[in-house]
């Protein structure tokens, strides 16, 4: 006790045994945009290579892959068929978009354990196999139901339509997004026949609409239990509020929205709708019609529409479409007869994950059953990034469906271990470009991630996108050479012989590439120096008592940020101890003024300082810190945390050789056109 106060270290946050990493999965239809990369995987590589360096790789499962099918790249393989852009199969076209995918994020740095496909090669039918086992089991538990919706019809075409195949406007109340047949791009649900001023993408005609009858999860029966997981979820400090909120909004009971303008013609044939209530709130431009029931309101949405009233429908849970007709998909279990269906896009890469881990097991060698130690033991914890668009699914259709597999834990996961266990849904806000959402299917797109490679380093645009805070808000990224605002107010500023030059936010903190990268510089050219200009010595003398200190309080501070996904924080942690470290340098340091002893002390220290901050960048920044740890010419035992707050020479024997380091040579490397653009 000093001055009458406790002394007391805060907990260290608890890992799991074992831990699955799953990354959003980006569609077979394109290559890969920034947002794909900066937005969510970038995210999802750093937390699962923290994992591998904090609990032991061999624990750690990362998977994530190109969703093959569905409507939307169905309809993009033919129309470049049409225009004559491609000319392969569907499945060709798919493959090369996987195979772009796959060059792109190893560009990237990002390491998946396995990047599949759920339409190709093995994980295709392992992905066939294992939907066929999940939806019987849904089946077997009475969780489905057949329903009979009405579905878009292309007359001229003679074709029902599909997913993107339908355009018009989202009819959920505030949304002003394009809608598609059954879905917006912000993921807002609603049943087909509620789009507003539909059109058909393969004539420009206005479909009609014809009744089908498909396989649903009775996802409304999930209300009160996904109402109690958001209770959970909220006392939670390392669910991001994003999450539970968004799911909240769905937990209400289903409204309309009626616009004041239509409120006689509503009130003259209210007695005609099924039960419900009125909501006034008299300073809306709007009136508020609540039901109980979602069929009711469904009705009601059906009369509204027959008597020429324009309304829309608020956020609620509806019966998940599990099944379509669409022939590129994969194939359904026949239920009570209904032969011929496939499984709708989105509910299979739900569980796409978990047939990438059996995949991921075979390919290494091991039993497909042990993915059961990884999605249902208490032990261990499923991890999945996502951005918020995809909440609705992630964070309510799939925790649903995962409950109703716990009711015959037997048939899914071993019941002597625990069911299926509920994921930690980490939801990014959106991330913006130029100040603007940007969508490959909206009005402004966004530049592609390999496109981003021609103006900078991998790391420089890892390390900005970390540090953006998308955990806690949206926020823009506004790279130089793409802003042609910014570029022309420079050019004006130079003819005009200001020759005021705007700096690039991507680059502004170069933290690693210039101050990091000066002190492991100054480190091995003053060993060598002290080596007679051969390669240096690793000092055997142990660091400071303060360093030591230093260095553990830096260590703890990043993992709790860590353990709180909370990247941004992480990395001024980072920058904080790095900062620190340059300016022990330039005040310890001096050696023509110093003894060898004395000089070797400090060295002692600063690669002390160098190994953590190596130790706590290489799930942030991998390129860079291998190459520390190449020239440290130590193995890969130095990225354990279970000797995170030892010094190098825990690693080696006496006398160390470290790896001679030729002049001017860079860890962190800027990109060659920034050196470019300073000598324009």
């Amino acid at each position: 006790m000093k001055d009458g106060k406790k002394n007391f270290e805060i907990p260290r946050p608890v890992f799991p045994k074992r831990a699955v990493i799953t990354g959003g999965m980006p569609y077979g239809n394109k290559e890969l945009h920034f947002g794909h990369v900066g937005g969510m995987l970038v995210f999802a590589d750093t937390y699962a290579r923290f994992l591998r360096d904090r609990i032991g790789s061999e624990n750690v499962i990362f998977v994530s892959g190109t969703d093959c099918y569905g409507s939307p790249i169905a309809e993009g393989w033919r129309k470049k068929v049409a225009d004559g852009e491609f000319s392969g199969t569907l499945e060709d076209f798919v493959r090369g978009n996987h195979e772009k995918q796959k060059a792109t994020l190893a560009a990237y740095g990002i390491s998946p354990n396995l990047f599949g496909a759920s339409g190709l090669g093995r994980t295709k039918e392992i992905h066939a196999d294992f939907t066929q086992v999940f939806l019987k089991s849904l089946y077997d538990k009475g969780q489905l139901e057949r329903i009979s919706t009405m579905q878009f019809f292309d007359e001229k075409a003679g074709v029902f339509l599909n997913g993107r195949q339908v355009t018009g406007k989202c009819p959920v109340d505030g949304c002003n997004e394009k809608g598609y047949a059954d879905e917006c791009a912000f993921g807002h649900q609603y049943m087909p026949e509620n789009l507003i001023d539909p059109v058909s993408a393969l004539t420009g005609e206005r479909p009609t609409m014809k009744p089908v009858t498909n396989w649903y999860f009775k996802l409304r029966d999930y209300e009160a239990l996904l109402s109690e997981w958001v209770a959970v979820m909220q006392k939670d400090k390392s669910i991001r509020p994003v999450v539970w909120k968004t799911i909240a909004e769905f937990l209400k009971p289903p409204v309309i929205y009626i616009k004041r303008e239509y409120e006689e013609k509503y009130l003259a044939l209210k007695d005609s709708l099924p039960a419900h209530n009125y909501l006034e709130e008299k300073k809306k431009p709007s009136f508020t019609v609540e039901f109980q029931k979602l069929s009711d309101c469904d009705d009601a949405c059906r009369v509204l529409t027959e008597n020429g009233i324009r309304y829309r429908t608020g956020k609620t849970l509806v019966p998940f479409r599990l099944t379509g007709n669409i022939e590129w998909g994969v194939p359904a279990p026949v239920l009570e007869g209904a032969e011929g269906l496939t499984v709708w896009v989105w509910p299979e890469s739900l569980w796409a994950p978990i047939s990438f881990t059996q995949a991921y097991l075979e390919q290494t060698g091991h039993s497909k059953e042990e993915w059961k130690d990884y999605w249902c033991s208490k032990d261990a914890k499923v991890y999945q990034f996502i951005g918020q668009d995809n909440i609705y699914f992630y964070g309510i259709a799939e925790p649903a469906m995962w409950m109703a597999q716990q009711a015959a834990a037997e048939k899914t996961c071993d019941p002597a271990d625990g069911e299926l266990q509920m994921p930690t849904i980490v939801a990014n806000h959106h991330i913006l470009f130029l100040d603007k959402k940007a969508s490959s299917s909206g009005d402004i797109k966004p530049p592609m991630a390999d496109d981003l490679l021609n103006y900078y380093t991998p790391e420089q645009l890892r390390m900005h996108w970390l540090e953006l805070g998308l955990g806690q808000q949206s926020v823009s990224f506004m790279p130089k050479p793409f802003n042609q605002e910014l570029l022309k107010a420079e050019r004006e500023a130079i003819e005009n012989g200001t020759g005021e030059k705007f700096p690039d936010p991507v680059v502004k903190n170069a933290l690693l590439s210039n101050v990091y990268n000066r002190i492991i510089r100054t480190a091995f050219y003053t060993a060598q120096k002290l080596n007679n200009n051969e390669a240096g010595i690793l000092p055997d003398a142990a660091p400071e008592e303060s360093v030591l200190a230093d260095a553990k309080k830096a260590v703890l501070e990043y993992e709790r940020h860590m353990s709180k996904f909370a990247f941004h924080q992480c990395t001024y942690v980072l920058d904080g101890y790095i900062r620190s470290a340059s300016k022990y340098m330039a005040k310890a340091l001096m050696p023509d003024e110093q003894s060898a002893e004395e000089t070797a002390q400090v060295l002692a220290n600063l690669f002390h300082m160098i190994r953590t901050a190596a130790v706590l960048l290489h799930p942030l920044a991998p390129f860079g810190t291998e190459k520390v740890r190449e020239y440290l010419q130590v193995d890969e035992r130095i990225w354990s945390w279970d000797t995170i707050f030892e010094p190098l020479t825990a690693f080696t024997e006496k006398n160390h050789v470290l790896k001679f380091l030729p002049p001017r040579t860079d860890f962190f490397a800027r990109h060659e056109s920034q050196f470019a653009s300073e000598n324009e």
